[in-house]
């Protein structure tokens, strides 16, 4: 499929992303109808703290709002209700004095749930009713996360695990404490329950799922993505099926794994990489295809358009800065991909003109020079810098000190061959073999 060609598979959305990638100001419902349950919820209030646009951060937290009163997390109501009079003033519509009798309503059926489930649990733990008992721990892990209480959803799902009596169980089990753990950002539990679901299901025939590995892939990459591993994160995102569709969106959107693949695979890809994986992925492909600013920023960098490159990645850094995940990598990745760009830049040539060079890369000739003595420093580039002259010149092998070492190389080969034949043959000759002698 060509680059321009359109996709086929699951209806994930149309293909702008959602208003997700845009030199504009970000569409904040466009982003958020990407979401859903309480990933939707923080993506917004993060949105609101980190955008620095007034209007926009009123947006995403009325959007919030509206979104947490369809569920019970009073806390996170509260929350929201804070930022909200600190923007609007108490007088607002948005206050917490017009919220009591919702809060109390709620935090009362709460009370009255939380009692009725410890009741079943105590008696399914009585008669040593194994399956119950994990339903009662798997109840009461769903409704601490309804409400909010991450870590006591978190305990309460791990202890499922001991009265899991089939492979599906393991599974559904892994994917809650995924879930919760991501929210809690603690990427180390996500990468040990990952392991684990994997490894239960390729023990397992019937649960060969493409949806269930599409999900654990994404759930990898986020974690590597959070420890820096951006190599290992790249990887898991481009083997990502496209049948993860919308059926993941209370973790991530299809369109995030574009995003996120993609950066990643072009800060940590060698050029053959970037082809094998990314460019022919016609899988991963589907996925670039809802982002036509990231496809064409991957196109771009493969087709050493770096002029085009660096203006796709500036009209991307403001709205990649506001997701929850990457904000914090941005800076990192960018630095990593124009590293990769001046590198290939300066491979095929045996000298550069700094003036041409620094006007591909939109900078000084200065600053220019100051990023390649870096990578000359750091050894990622084989050249030196006629500083008067504004020239790179590239340090090639001295070719023909290298073939005359082959020679000699080949020389004490041959020379060793030869003597070991000729003692060979002597030994023959004079018939010096020792025989073992058999017995009769």
């Amino acid at each position: 499929m060509d680059w321009e060609e359109g996709v086929d598979g699951n209806d994930v959305g149309n293909a702008n992303g959602g208003g997700v990638m845009s030199s504009e100001q970000m569409d904040v419902e466009a982003y958020a109808s990407l979401y859903s349950g309480r990933t939707k919820i923080m993506r917004l209030m993060f949105i609101a703290d980190r955008c620095g646009n007034e209007s926009m951060g009123l947006e995403a937290l009325r959007m919030a709002y509206h979104e947490v009163k369809k569920g019970d997390n009073t806390a996170l109501l509260k929350d929201v209700l804070h930022k909200l009079e600190t923007n609007l003033g108490p007088s607002s519509q948005f206050s917490l004095a017009n919220e009591h009798d919702w809060i109390d309503a709620v935090e009362r059926r709460a009370q009255l749930r939380k009692e009725k489930l410890d009741n079943e649990l105590n008696g399914y733990k009585t008669n040593l009713i194994k399956e119950s008992i994990r339903m009662g721990y798997n109840d009461f892990g769903d409704f601490f996360y309804a409400h909010g209480m991450l870590g006591e959803a978190f305990k309460n799902y791990v202890r499922t695990r001991d009265y899991c009596t089939t492979s599906k169980h393991i599974i559904q089990m892994c994917l809650n404490v995924i879930l919760v753990s991501i929210e809690m950002g603690q990427f180390m539990h996500v990468s040990s329950y990952v392991s684990k679901a994997e490894q239960t299901q390729t023990q397992t025939p019937d649960l060969q799922d493409a949806l269930l590995l599409a999900k654990l892939k994404c759930a990898a990459g986020l974690a590597h993505l959070h420890a820096s591993k951006y190599k290992l994160a790249a990887r898991k995102f481009v083997e990502t099926s496209f049948e993860l569709g919308n059926n993941y969106t209370e973790v991530i959107a299809p369109q995030d794994v574009a995003t996120y693949g993609a950066l990643c695979a072009l800060a940590s890809f060698d050029r053959s990489e970037l082809k094998n994986k990314v460019i022919d992925n016609s899988n991963f492909r589907n996925f670039l295809e809802l982002v036509p600013e990231v496809r064409e920023l991957v196109h771009d960098f493969y087709s050493s358009r770096y002029a085009s490159c660096l203006e796709y990645l500036q009209n991307l850094k403001s709205n990649l800065k506001l997701d929850i995940h990457l904000h914090a990598h941005v800076e990192t990745l960018y630095d990593q991909i124009r590293h990769k760009a001046l590198i290939q830049y300066t491979n095929p040539f045996i000298s550069v003109d700094l003036h041409t060079m620094a006007n591909a890369f939109k900078t000084s000739v200065g600053g220019l020079e100051k990023e390649l003595e870096a990578l000359i420093m750091d050894d990622q580039i084989q050249a030196r810098i006629d500083s008067h002259n504004k020239i790179l010149y590239a340090r090639h092998a001295d070719q023909r000190n290298m073939t005359f070492q082959r020679v000699l190389q080949t020389g004490v080969e041959f020379d060793r061959d030869v003597r070991a034949m000729l003692l060979r043959a002597n030994i023959l000759r004079h018939d010096f073999i020792v025989k073992h002698s058999r017995k009769t």
